[in-house]
């Protein structure tokens, strides 16, 4: 059983989001939620703000941030450390699915759909991250 540590500063910023984008700030937030509830080896995941964006933290992982911003519209991000190999490995293996920002952003457009199964195999790598950063691929 997972048990979610939430941040009540968390819930304001999702409040604060324009009518737009809530939905989908919602829902990428549920998907991380959902995929951390179906690991095993996850039993906590603390739900928090860095740099006043809403962050997902476990023991063994790599922080998810997510986000979006005035000054770019038209989409919204999930944001992971750009000294990991996530992103350069999500970029190898999801080139064809996912935009990218450097390594540091999976980019989503506002109007699409998020290709979840493969967001969901990218949320779960992070959130085990320090356990499988020596495999190849990360294991993916």
């Amino acid at each position: 059983m997972l048990d979610v540590k939430t941040n009540p500063a968390v819930t304001a910023i999702f409040k604060n989001y324009p009518n737009e984008v809530r939905p989908k700030m919602n829902a990428l937030r549920k998907l991380i939620l959902e995929t951390a509830e179906e690991m095993e080896d996850v039993t906590t995941l603390e739900e928090t703000l860095k740099w006043g964006e809403p962050s997902y933290l476990t023991k063994k992982g790599s922080t998810i941030r997510i986000d979006w911003k005035a000054k770019t519209p038209n989409q919204y991000s999930m944001y992971l450390q750009c000294t990991s190999k996530l992103i350069p490995t999500f970029k190898l293996i999801y080139h064809n699915v996912f935009e990218f920002e450097g390594s540091r952003a999976i980019i989503f457009p506002l109007e699409e759909e998020i290709p979840k199964a493969e967001l969901k195999k990218c949320i779960a790598t992070a959130l085990k991250y320090h356990r499988i950063k020596h495999l190849p691929t990360l294991g993916l």
